[in-house]
């Protein structure tokens, strides 16, 4: 399950680059000419790119939070890493001690 989550994951992050990659520019870079024009109106927020956009980041969101709280199940689950070490241990074969 969680191969196929990290698998959608990356997926989602390649679409949302690209998508990204394609809106058009606002310009303005850091406030530099910026005038009454150049904000964003309702009409161009409303289109399908900003929206596509909006939809990919919230679906990748969601999956990197699931993809963080199965690991964490799967981590309290498991032993401390010096438990594994004396388990691994008490079943090998013991070497006698001379005497």
């Amino acid at each position: 399950m969680e191969s196929l989550l990290i698998f959608v994951n990356i997926a989602l992050a390649i679409i949302l680059v690209i998508v990204i990659l394609l809106q058009r520019s606002e310009g303005g870079a850091l406030g530099l000419g910026v005038s009454q024009d150049n904000f964003t109106s309702a009409r161009s927020m409303g289109t399908f790119l900003t929206k596509f956009t909006s939809i990919v980041a919230a679906l990748f969101i969601i999956c990197s939070i699931a993809i963080v709280s199965i690991s964490r199940d799967e981590l309290r689950e498991t032993q401390s890493v010096l438990e594994k070490e004396e388990e691994e241990n008490s079943n090998l074969p013991q070497i006698p001690q001379s005497k």
